[in-house]
C-alpha cells in the first residue's frame, strides 16, 4: 500500500450503517447512510474514488448476532458480501477491523451504546451533521487514515 490519497470507512449495517470517505489530511469528507444507498451508489463511491487516486478502506468486521432472525442474517450477509465485492471490483485496498479494535483506538468503546460513537464523531467532525448511521463510518475513515499515517502510506491531498 503506497500513496494513499483517500480513506474510506464502512459500517456495513444495512439500515444502521454508513460509508464515509475523506482525503488524506482529514480536512474534507463525505458520508452517506447505507439506508439511502443502492448497490450502484456503493460501487460508484468505491470505483470513482479509486480512479481519482489511491484509496484505502477500513471495513468493519462484523458477524451475525445471536437471536437475529434468519431473514435479517441473510440480508446482512448479502450486504457485507456486496460491500466486499465493490471494494475488490473497484480495485480498493482494504482491511477488516473488529469494532472493539477500532473503537479502543479511537477512544470510543460503545459496549452497545451507539451514542458513544455519535458523540465522538461530533467532536472529531464538528461541522458535520452526524447521525447514528454515519458516525461509525466517519470514525472508521479516520481510523483508516491514522493507520495509513502510522504506516507511512499517506501522501498529501492533491491541490
Amino acid at each position: 500500500m503506497s500513496n494513499v490519497i483517500y480513506c474510506l470507512g464502512i459500517d456495513p449495517g444495512g439500515s444502521s450503517g454508513g460509508i464515509a470517505v475523506m482525503n488524506s489530511d482529514g480536512s474534507a469528507y463525505d458520508a452517506w447512510s447505507m439506508r439511502t444507498m443502492t448497490l450502484k451508489d456503493i460501487w460508484t463511491v468505491c470505483s470513482m474514488r479509486a480512479r481519482q487516486g489511491r484509496l484505502f478502506a477500513m471495513l468493519e468486521k462484523v458477524h451475525a448476532m445471536p437471536k437475529q432472525g434468519v431473514s435479517s442474517t441473510f440480508k446482512f450477509g448479502a450486504n457485507y458480501g456486496a460491500l466486499e465485492m465493490a471494494l475488490v471490483g473497484g480495485g480498493v485496498e482494504y482491511e477488516t477491523v473488529s469494532p472493539g479494535v477500532w473503537q479502543r483506538s479511537m477512544k470510543c468503546l460503545t459496549k452497545g451504546n451507539k451514542n458513544v460513537t455519535k458523540e465522538a464523531a461530533e467532536k472529531l467532525f464538528p461541522d458535520a451533521h452526524v447521525t447514528h448511521a454515519i458516525a461509525d463510518a466517519l470514525l472508521l475513515a479516520e481510523y483508516a487514515r491514522r493507520q495509513c499515517v502510522e504506516r507511512g502510506t499517506i501522501v498529501p491531498y492533491p491541490e
